[in-house]
């Protein structure tokens, strides 16, 4: 029973769920000649026969039989005595074919053997793992928690597979527990060493588009295409979509009747607010769609340097920024353009960048990233508005403000 500890291994693996029995012999039979050659020196006078069904195998070596004396390679020469007492009759110049028994490979030998192969077949699986999951990168797919740390969240499939959910990939208002289902997109697979680390994203675009694969039935048949989706994840979304039948209208068979529709896509994502929009190739159709729910006046584009000029009654202009300027900037990303926003009917107002001898260029950043670049822009909100929306110092934006006012005053 010397041939126990490969038995065991056989039985261990011939059920592997990632291994097919033809893959498996080959592996088996790479680990064997891996030992051999460290045993004998070469395996090319070896002949190898494997049974994993049974856990049996079957080790030949071929040697050619010369005068005793004259051996010069033992693993490929037998003496002439040597020979005869495996049979009487061989000759000179005979091939003689010997079983090579297990127990004649060592302990030692056996023991690295078997942790060889314990370490091909794993090696196998990962690869078939990262295979598998590569595959399904931008895919929706569903884990259970397993695992909860600072950091990230430690998923497992039904197959058992580790899946990673970093925090940073998860909505803000994310909250689980042991045992809790996940929906998300696999955002990434990589081979770290010989072992794939899987990443799930809650967070990426990709997620809310496939949500909407999901749950909207024309989006899944193909009725209706979504051409661009961005998200300040637990925030706000916008999502332009189209349909290339005149009888389908995409926003309303997206959103439903009274929101019906997309209602489960914003509960899954934190209650995110989503405006659906019709796409058009039409630049500043688009520009203005997308700055919805504002009524935009008129629309200037510069497409060499991708920016646009957007008028609207002032007020509209809150709405058009919106809350800390999230749809403004997510109109921007949406289109592809910079935009600025101009108050219709302001005759005289000034850009920001023109008081950048008294204000720091930081400090007019962080008004433009909430869409404020002109004076008028800014004087136009409250200071605890202004604070709260930039997150500038109270003493900073009063300074600000009374800079910006000097400009005006006759």
């Amino acid at each position: 029973m010397e041939n126990l500890a490969l038995i065991e291994s056989f039985s261990e693996f011939k059920d592997d769920k990632f291994i097919d029995r033809v893959t498996l012999m080959a592996i088996l039979e790479e680990v064997f000649r891996n030992t051999l050659k460290k045993k004998f020196g070469s395996d090319d006078n070896f002949d190898i026969i494997i049974n994993p069904d049974k856990g049996d195998l079957e080790i030949w070596r071929n040697r050619v039989v010369v005068d005793d004396g004259m051996v010069e390679d033992e693993n490929e020469e037998i003496s002439l005595s040597e020979a005869r007492k495996i049979e009487p009759d061989f000759e000179v110049g005979e091939d003689v074919s010997e079983e090579v028994k297990l127990i004649d490979l060592g302990r030692r030998s056996i023991l690295a053997l078997r942790q060889n192969l314990v370490a091909k077949i794993q090696e196998h699986d990962n690869t078939t793992i990262y295979k598998q999951f590569k595959d399904l990168e931008g895919e929706l797919f569903t884990a259970e928690v397993h695992h909860i740390r600072h950091k990230a969240i430690i998923l497992l499939d039904d197959e058992g597979n580790e899946i990673i959910l970093p925090k940073d990939r998860q909505i803000p208002s994310d909250f689980f527990r042991k045992g809790d289902n996940v929906r998300g997109v696999i955002e990434s697979v990589e081979l770290k060493g010989s072992k794939p680390t899987i990443i799930m994203s809650r967070t990426s675009p990709k997620f809310l588009e496939q949500l909407f694969f999901q749950e909207i039935p024309e989006v899944f048949d193909g009725l209706i295409t979504i051409k661009k989706a961005v998200r300040i994840p637990g925030e706000k979304a916008k999502v332009a979509v189209d349909s290339y039948d005149d009888r389908i209208d995409p926003v309303g068979a997206c959103v439903g009747m009274k929101g019906s529709r997309i209602h489960g896509i914003v509960r899954e994502l934190g209650n995110e607010n989503i405006d659906v929009i019709n796409w058009t190739n039409n630049k500043q159709l688009l520009v203005t769609r997308a700055l919805s729910p504002a009524k935009v006046s008129s629309v200037k584009l510069n497409d060499e340097n991708m920016t646009a000029q957007v008028y609207l009654k002032p007020e509209e202009v809150s709405k058009a920024i919106g809350r800390s300027g999230h749809n403004i900037r997510l109109a921007g990303q949406l289109t592809g353009y910079e935009i600025d926003v101009f108050r219709e009917g302001v005759e005289e107002d000034v850009e920001l960048t023109e008081f950048s001898d008294e204000i720091d260029a930081w400090i007019i950043q962080e008004f433009k990233k909430i869409g404020l670049d002109t004076a008028r822009s800014v004087l136009e909100l409250d200071i605890e508005d202004l604070i709260k929306r930039t997150d500038l110092e109270e003493e900073t934006v009063r300074e600000v403000v009374r800079i910006l006012k000097s400009e005006f005053e006759e």
